[in-house]
């Protein structure tokens, strides 16, 4: 199962996302190691290899789900040990379902428990032997680990899943030699008549204010050099380094890009110098050589707020260009800052990210909700 455990590789220029599990591989010895795998259908098992190649990495024993006693173990670098009465309930066949699963899962698509819910569905709406049957086949289709979590019930687990599909006269996998009673029967049919009315009663019951994920589509803010003023200057108009005067503290600086860099350094010369540089590129230069002010890596995201705040309130029409982008996820290019810019994916993107607040508190003010001014931000009355 996925839970929290989401990580990506790139591949073709494009993020495919993944998850990873521990595992045990036998290159001689035993060594515990993780298993990605990803929503492209490659796993990671010292080696990306295919679904189909992976299953064979299985059936010779590389991934291992036989834990011989006394044999040799270790995991790099943190200690190394031999099994002693092992025990592990993973066999090929089962290991193999939960990463199909998981494949599943990281695409968006039903996997063995949504199959066998739909299948249960069909069943309760026309209660037939042979739908029966197939909501039966679809229970045992779920990896036999998973089959306790399948209801999301961890006080029943799967109980009256396994009632329902076994019918009155069937027998439980644990219970062989006890046929399910008419009266267990009828309890499981009112368990999930329950539980169906529970499912349509949430959306009433749970508050929502809003999707968790952008509904547009991701807008890339490349870098551009040099930009100038442009009566139709698009998204290039959200870039630090575009030509919108800032008035801060009393002095005016050409682009955000200026301001950062001369309030970077506490050194007046240095500070007039990338103030009055003809481009913000050269702006960066200049303020590359004068030492930083005390604190500054720590300070820096709220000074950047601040100046965002500035150039949006100050510059009407910029701020039209910034909301007409909706809730499109921002993704800025830096190539000299993995902190401030996306660079591939490796990056924080810390300004796009700080363009989608600025963006947010436009669009409370459009909305006319009130927001209390941060300390720092006074939209350039006073220095950041």
């Amino acid at each position: 199962m996925i839970g929290n455990r989401i990580t990506y590789r790139t591949a073709d220029g494009r993020r495919v996302p993944g998850t990873w599990r521990p595992a045990f591989i036998r290159n001689g010895d035993y060594f515990l190691t993780d298993l990605f795998v990803y929503a492209d259908g490659l796993i990671d098992c010292w080696g990306l290899v295919t679904l189909e190649e992976f299953e064979e990495k299985l059936r010779s024993g590389w991934v291992a789900t036989r834990l011989p006693d006394g044999a040799r173990v270790s995991a790099h670098n943190l200690a190394a040990w031999k099994f002693s009465e092992p025990y592990t309930w993973l066999t090929p066949e089962l290991l193999l379902a939960e990463i199909r699963d998981t494949i599943d899962q990281l695409n968006g698509r039903p996997d063995s428990t949504d199959r066998c819910l739909a299948a249960v569905d069909v069943f309760l709406a026309d209660r037939t032997e042979e739908n029966r049957a197939a909501a039966r086949a679809a229970y045992h289709a779920i990896p036999e680990t998973q089959r306790h979590y399948a209801l999301g019930d961890m006080d029943r687990k799967d109980g009256p899943l396994q009632v329902l599909v076994a019918g009155p006269g069937g027998h439980l996998e644990a219970l062989p030699d006890e046929p399910v009673t008419q009266e267990e029967y009828d309890e499981a049919v009112a368990y999930f008549e329950d539980r169906a009315k529970w499912s349509s009663e949430r959306p009433s019951r749970v508050p929502s204010d809003g999707p968790a994920t952008p509904m547009a589509p991701a807008i890339h803010l490349y870098e551009s050099y040099p930009l100038k003023p442009s009566d139709d200057p698009g998204t290039k108009a959200l870039r630090n380094e575009f030509p919108a005067p800032l008035l801060i503290d009393g002095d005016t600086y050409p682009t955000v890009t200026h301001a950062y860099w001369a309030l970077s350094t506490a050194d007046p010369g240095a500070r007039a110098a990338v103030r009055d540089a003809d481009t913000a590129f050269a702006a960066r230069g200049a303020a590359a050589g004068a030492p930083r002010r005390e604190g500054w890596e720590q300070a820096r995201t709220a000074v950047m707020t601040s100046l965002l705040r500035a150039k949006f309130t100050q510059h009407p029409a910029l701020a039209r260009v910034l909301l007409d982008t909706a809730d499109a996820t921002l993704v800025y290019d830096d190539s000299d800052s993995e902190h401030w810019g996306n660079r591939g994916g490796r990056g924080r993107n810390w300004t796009g990210r700080l363009l989608e607040l600025v963006r947010s508190e436009l669009q409370a003010e459009q909305a006319g909700i009130t927001l209390a001014a941060p300390r720092a931000q006074q939209a350039g009355q006073g220095t950041p």
